[in-house]
């Protein structure tokens, strides 16, 4: 007798009307291949490429996402154009810092995971369970992270309910808060929430507010050393995501290199960018 898998047909259990979860199906039929369920050998010490600061804000009619390029391996640059932000939906942006295999593997799992679940139910996940959904991945990892193999997001999107764009941040045991009106994760994130302190302004245009990214993580660059800042001879710029009614989309880089070269321009004998 022959099984599913020997004469071409799909095995009985993807015939079998079950969760929504893609994350599910997968600890169900196929667990090794979920990010968490990897081991480390026993005693060993892993130096893997982290990924830096992530920032975000919300302006009138949408919501905005941002991060550096860099990656870095101790006190190595891994990597100068490293892309954290990524569309997990038509609505949503998620942002990565912490291990970067690691983190990149699981915003691509929670990808199909909405995916999947679109397809399932015929409808898009609400906003709320988009972010309760990536927390409980992110607590699947926790034994990952207990062995210095952190993945911290940052999420953010557009509340077709409310009519306004949100965000959403983690920690390393899958806890979910929402923060309101800006936010910013990694190494640089105490240095990027400190200036967007001071340029935020409410119901600020979507322009005003790629300013207010770029420069943020300009300032996160100029006193963490695992931030990249803008990279004007290799033109390397941050990665710069919208969301809005009308979707999700990406700034173009010409877009953004204008806007470098203003705040560069601007601080040609300010280099704090005093006000």
């Amino acid at each position: 007798m022959t099984t599913g898998a020997d004469n071409g047909r799909l095995p009985a259990a993807y015939l079998v009307p079950g969760s929504s979860s893609f994350t599910d199906f997968l600890s169900a039929q196929a667990p090794a291949m979920l990010p968490s369920r990897r081991t480390l050998p026993p005693g060993g010490v892993l130096d893997a490429p982290h990924g830096t600061t992530i920032v975000t804000l919300t302006y009138a009619g949408g919501v905005l996402m941002a991060g550096d390029r860099r990656a870095t391996m101790g006190n190595i640059i891994a990597n100068r154009d490293m892309e954290k932000v990524f569309a997990t939906d038509e609505f949503s942006l998620a942002g990565i810092a912490g291990t970067a295999g690691l983190a990149i593997e699981v915003v691509r799992l929670f990808q199909v995971e909405l995916e999947h679940y679109e397809k399932i139910e015929g409808t898009l996940m609400s906003l709320e369970g988009k972010a309760n959904r990536l927390a409980s991945m992110i607590r699947g990892n926790l034994g990952m992270a207990m062995q210095g193999l952190s993945v911290v997001p940052l999420f953010a999107g557009w509340d077709a309910g409310r009519g306004v764009g949100r965000i959403f941040s983690y920690d390393v045991t899958g806890g979910c808060y929402e923060e309101h009106e800006h936010h910013s994760v990694g190494s640089g994130s105490l240095f990027a929430r400190g200036a967007m302190k001071k340029l935020y302004r409410r119901d600020m245009s979507g322009t005003d507010a790629l300013r207010v990214a770029v420069e943020a993580l300009y300032d996160a660059a100029d006193d963490d050393s695992a931030t990249g800042g803008p990279d004007v001879g290799r033109r390397i710029w941050p990665t710069v995501g919208r969301v809005d009614a009308e979707g999700t989309t990406f700034v173009p880089d010409d877009e953004i290199a204008a806007v470098v070269g203003e705040i560069i321009a601007a601080r040609v004998g300010n280099p704090g960018g005093a006000r």
